[in-house]
């Protein structure tokens, strides 16, 4: 695997060199190893330990194809049966001819660091008996214990569906890295786990080449970046009590913490940011130039609805039989199972006001929005959709009138309410303080900008809030 990026003038010393470490802001951060199966990942004790939990955002609760194997919206990390992570180990300084031979090894980690064509660093690792290895990454190559795909966000209007985003939602090219990242969880409590960028590959291996961004760091150890880059922002407070964005950082190879570059594949890179580490935390967030993750931790999912409290929320909302202001019929929720495919009872909502209503074919404005409506299928449903402007005759308030869903995925929640609120514009229904929450939060989009949008499909926020309070009409009997 050759990373490139950009390239730094060094100066390595001669000798043979001894490390215990390549972060110095830690006493001995491990990193990865191979890794094994998913199954393996889940042992079967009785109270399996559980390091934390990591969810793709934009995914309503499982992939749009369905969740297999390693490939899936969610995965959670358990302790192994056996350790498999590594830590350095010895620095060789050699000629290019033999970087080759010096890798062939198969049972030996190592980084290998390209200087210039007549030189390389290689950094040899050993077993760390104290920490397990857990790899991210676009291959599906056995080593990688969480296969992730590039995750398809909108700039424009909502979505009828409540799971991913629309159709061709999978980009042309990805541009998440076959083996993106690592994350090394502590074996013993308090089982802390911190994030390294850049995988081993199938010859545990990991390559920077000569254009890779890289550098001799002041205690003349070697570090350096990936192409696009492993962003992190840690939560500024406690995730669930008090949620609000915390400052964007990249990771190095070595785990140390570095202030954004101009642009995401830049030649240079960022300053580094000493008083902060690599360290996850509840609600932490980690762009892989593609998808966005989100870690939490067992403590933080505590917090968190279940899918069966999800679903008496749903009913409970239901229950309270819901009514269109001006056809009077009864309005439901589809169930979470159902949540591809348009039902005839869903309720839909003006955007602009947060007026709930049941589906009707006029209202729209023709001068802004064009002269006819297009059908949306929702699943093989036949319930249409909205394009344009329509105007709510409860308040004469133009805007988008979309369907509600529920949001399905509760690890993204980071509270039990009521679902009285929705974004906007997709429609996405869940908690006041969900909505005000992630809509705080900026989120990496291409090489430069950030975006606030909805966790549960991706949808860029629009409006001044980012979200809407709904409107609902009891039953008038």
């Amino acid at each position: 695997m050759v990373l490139e990026g950009s390239s730094e003038a060094l100066c390595p010393p001669p000798s043979l060199e001894l490390r215990p470490s390549c972060n110095k802001n830690q006493p001995s951060p491990p990193l990865g190893s191979g890794s094994q199966s998913h199954d393996a990942l889940c042992p079967e004790d009785k109270e399996p330990i559980k390091y934390g939990e990591l969810i793709v955002l934009g995914h309503n609760g499982s992939l749009a194809s369905g969740d297999k194997g390693r490939r899936r919206s969610r995965l959670a990390l358990y302790k192994r049966p056996k350790s498999n992570g590594v830590k350095p180990d010895v620095i060789h300084n050699v000629s290019t001819p033999l970087v080759s031979k010096a890798l062939s090894n198969k049972s030996q980690h190592s980084i290998s660091y390209t200087l210039s064509r007549s030189h390389s660093v290689i950094v040899e690792y050993t077993h760390d008996p104290n920490t397990d290895m857990f790899q991210i990454g676009r291959s599906t190559e056995s080593m990688i214990d969480f296969v992730v795909t590039d995750t398809a966000s909108s700039g424009g209007g909502g979505q009828g569906q409540g799971g991913a985003n629309g159709e061709g939602g999978q980009s042309a090219q990805s541009t998440i890295s076959r083996y993106a990242c690592r994350i090394m969880c502590e074996r013993s409590a308090p089982y802390t786990a911190r994030i390294y960028a850049a995988g081993f590959d199938s010859s545990k291996n990991i390559f920077l080449g000569e254009r890779a961004a890289k550098w001799r760091t002041s205690d003349g150890l070697m570090d350096g970046l990936t192409t696009n880059g492993v962003l992190v922002m840690h939560p500024a407070g406690e995730f669930v009590s008090e949620p609000a964005p915390g400052v964007w950082r990249e990771i190095s190879v070595c785990g140390n913490v570095f202030a954004l570059r101009e642009t995401r594949s830049a030649q240079q890179r960022g300053k580094l940011v000493e008083n902060e580490s690599n360290m996850l935390q509840d609600g932490s967030l980690i762009d892989l130039c593609g998808a966005t993750l989100l870690w939490r931790t067992p403590s933080g999912l505590r917090h968190t609805p279940t899918l069966k409290q999800l679903e008496s929320l749903r009913q409970e909302l239901n229950a309270a039989r819901p009514q269109c202001p001006v056809g009077f019929n009864t309005l439901a929720f589809p169930s979470l199972a159902q949540r591809a495919t348009i039902d005839k009872k869903q309720p839909w909502v003006y955007m602009n006001c947060g007026h709930v209503h049941g589906y009707h074919n006029w209202g729209f404005r023709k001068e802004k929005a064009g002269s006819s409506a297009v059908a949306l299928t929702g699943g093989g449903g036949t319930a249409p959709a909205t394009t344009g402007e329509r105007e709510c005759p409860m308040c004469r308030g133009v805007g988008p009138y979309v369907p509600l869903w529920l949001g399905c995925e509760g690890g993204l929640y980071l509270d039990a309410g009521p679902p009285t609120h929705a974004f906007c514009p997709c429609g996405h229904v869940c908690s006041e303080k969900m909505v005000q929450g992630w809509s705080q939060i900026p989120l990496p989009h291409g090489t430069h900008a950030f975006h606030a949008a909805c966790p549960f499909c991706g949808t860029w926020l629009t409006g001044e809030q980012g979200h809407i309070k709904l409107i609902f009409q009891g039953p008038v009997d």
